[in-house]
């Protein structure tokens, strides 16, 4: 991997770490993008979406300067929250827009003082303006508006 492809993917694991952070969600980036398969991960980034004490999830993150290979997912995607997709004898896999992964994560967040999550009163309209701009084509998050 050429320098310029190494520090376009440290770019995006940090955004996506600082949108996470944004929303109230503790994630890191994995040293070394997971090759060292640091804590037994080899994956890009950890979320703790159930707090810091709970194992967290892991994700890998691939960027593409012309959409090689998203192109047809997001087409299948055109607009909707999720994209199943099954293979024979695999086990399914989700696509999720980041609007969405980030909304559901809210609701595995750890509770507040109060002992439940407080959902944002404008989460559900917001939600609907970002699929609009999703099925318009304009950007919908921090990470496609900077790539735009």
């Amino acid at each position: 991997m050429g320098k310029a492809s190494r520090d376009k993917g440290l770019r995006r694991e940090r955004a996506l770490v600082e949108i996470h952070t944004k929303c109230g969600i503790h994630a890191e980036r994995v040293p070394l993008s997971g090759a060292s398969h640091y804590q037994g991960n080899g994956g890009d980034l950890d979320i703790y979406a159930r707090g810091r004490g709970a194992p967290p999830y892991t994700a890998e993150v691939k960027a593409r300067g012309n959409g090689s290979g998203f192109k047809l997912l997001a087409g299948w995607l055109a607009g909707h929250d999720a994209l199943f997709l099954w293979q024979d004898r695999a086990a399914p896999l989700v696509v999720l827009p980041l609007h969405v992964w980030l909304e559901l994560l809210s609701f595995a967040a750890p509770a507040n003082d109060q002992g439940s999550i407080q959902p944002d009163p404008d989460a559900e309209t917001e939600r609907l303006q970002r699929r609009t701009a999703a099925e318009q084509g304009r950007p919908v998050d921090a990470v496609a508006e900077r790539a735009a």
